[in-house]
């Protein structure tokens, strides 16, 4: 007989039972022939019985599909949002700044130094564990999950920073807002918020006063008192503790920055992908044209040299 057929033999007494086997992929159930062989006397009999298929049992397993994660439309696309997380805004005002403040060439030794031992093996560590367990912050620690807590306070920064980031972004804004005069308001004095102290630093023949002081340290120049008084209006407030009400131009401002952020965000890499070929390249055509506009200055020279010279001395200096 085929093999596909089920054979069993056994006495008249005894009980006869057939097994159907288990298709996992096919849902149809198909009838099996089941032969009875009795011995009799010798004789063999043969019975063909149809058994029926028992549609109360439900042999297919539920799969249970895991949503598919969204994924980057172009490698370029995943590379300018890397390349925008690492180059923003701060690169043209604060680290400037920071190197003014730290004595110009000497900040660049110590900023080298943790930038190779620190920042940039926590930058591509960051990037590879996310991009191999394609998880986020809170849930690849499941490598290691002593480690989770740090999943959870890189997300408390991330909240932490956009709660003030965005406002710079507003006061950003806001001087591209104010810049489309005749005459830029924070290069001259004589304004509504400007003070009787207010005086341009061009018009001093010295930068110093007679103490060594700096003269930007008083913030009498027209480009403080207008951030200061005309953008903040500190002198309206005691302190922290008086925060006054909020300035109509900065809300309004602030609205406008995060309307951008909800439409670069809400159908994810699908959007942000694209707005990322103008917030990543816009730092670096900036940064070109005050470059260009920079070197083409009188007495760009001196803040080329004092921005380049090393004074060791600088160094001893925890801050």
């Amino acid at each position: 007989m085929p093999k596909s057929k089920l054979f069993i033999k056994a006495h008249s007494d005894h009980r006869l039972s057939a097994v159907v086997p288990f298709n996992e992929f096919s849902p149809e159930k198909k009838e099996v022939e089941l032969i009875l062989v009795k011995e009799q006397n010798g004789i063999q009999y043969t019975n063909n019985a149809v058994i029926a298929p028992d549609t109360s049992q439900k042999y297919e397993v539920p799969v249970i599909e895991e949503p598919e994660r969204e994924h980057w439309g172009k490698k370029i696309d995943f590379l300018l949002s890397v390349v925008g997380f690492s180059v923003d805004l701060a690169n043209v005002w604060r680290f400037p700044y920071l190197c003014y403040k730290n004595g110009g060439g000497a900040f660049l030794i110590p900023y080298t130094l943790f930038l190779i031992i620190a920042g940039m093996p926590l930058f591509y560590m960051e990037l590879a564990l996310g991009q191999y367990n394609r998880e986020g912050a809170a849930t690849v620690w499941k490598i290691c999950p002593c480690f989770k807590g740090v999943g959870y306070t890189v997300i408390l920064i991330a909240l932490y920073v956009g709660f003030y980031y965005n406002v710079i972004i507003a006061w950003s804004l806001y001087y591209l807002a104010s810049s489309f005069t005749s005459e830029l308001p924070w290069t001259t004095c004589g304004n509504v918020w400007n003070t009787a102290n207010c005086t341009d630093p061009s018009l001093l023949n010295a930068s110093l006063f007679e103490n060594g002081t700096k003269y930007s340290k008083y913030k009498l120049t027209p480009a403080a008192q207008f951030y200061e008084r005309g953008v903040l209006h500190l002198h309206e407030s005691a302190g922290i503790h008086d925060l006054g009400l909020p300035r109509w131009q900065l809300t309004l401002c602030l609205f406008a920055v995060l309307i951008v952020l909800f439409f670069s965000l809400w159908k994810g890499v699908k959007t942000s992908g694209k707005v990322v070929w103008i917030t990543a390249t816009l730092p670096y055509v900036v940064l070109f044209v005050l470059l260009i506009r920079g070197i083409t200055l009188p007495g760009s020279s001196k803040g080329i040299s004092a921005y380049l010279h090393i004074d060791f001395k600088r160094l001893k200096e925890p801050t």
